[in-house]
């Protein structure tokens, strides 16, 4: 059988030989390496005619003298930040100890409201008591005087019926006479 590749082969043989063969073009004796060399030292020193390495160098500075600026406000800021941190952790504090101080002192004036409550109430039940008391020995005397106004009353009634059931004209004749003469004596 023959080999399926050996036209390939030779054609890359015949192409490879004819390569070399073939002259490099050129345009007035400047070749392609040389004409890119060229090209990089035309554009290498229009930048520098230019001024563009010292443009960049200022633009660079621009830009380090801004950063060291946002660096030193960002560092105040930063002590700033720290300073309010310091007098909100005083104040936390402080506000701490007047909430302590204030709840100690509205406890020792609950316990003193408290024991004058207590003290009130116990005067007043004392002072009621004591009122009902006099209020219930008034009761009784007024009952008592009316007790005896009612039986000084009923005895004077009492006597009155008596002496008209008694007494008639010579008895009062009597008693009259007898009470005549022991206003002379």
């Amino acid at each position: 059988m023959a080999d399926p590749h050996a036209e390939t082969v030779a054609t890359v043989e015949h192409a490879g030989a004819g390569a070399e063969a073939h002259a490099e073009p050129s345009f007035y004796g400047v070749t392609a390496p040389m004409f890119i060399a060229l090209a990089m030292i035309f554009v290498i020193g229009l930048i520098l005619w230019q001024k563009v390495p010292a443009a960049i160098g200022k633009a660079l500075d621009k830009k380090i003298a801004l950063i060291r600026d946002q660096l030193a406000e960002a560092e105040s800021l930063r002590k700033e930040a720290e300073a309010l941190r310091a007098e909100y952790e005083a104040k936390a504090k402080s506000v701490d100890k007047e909430r302590k101080a204030l709840l100690a002192r509205a406890k020792k004036e609950a316990d003193e409201i408290v024991d004058k409550a207590g003290k009130a109430a116990e005067a007043m039940v004392e002072r009621r008591g004591r009122m009902a008391e006099e209020k219930i020995a008034a009761e009784e005397r007024a009952a008592i005087d009316q007790l005896r106004a009612t039986a000084a009353d009923a005895a004077r009634q009492a006597a009155t019926r008596l002496i008209i059931e008694r007494l008639d004209d010579k008895g009062d004749k009597a008693l009259v006479d007898e009470a005549i003469g022991g206003l002379g004596r």
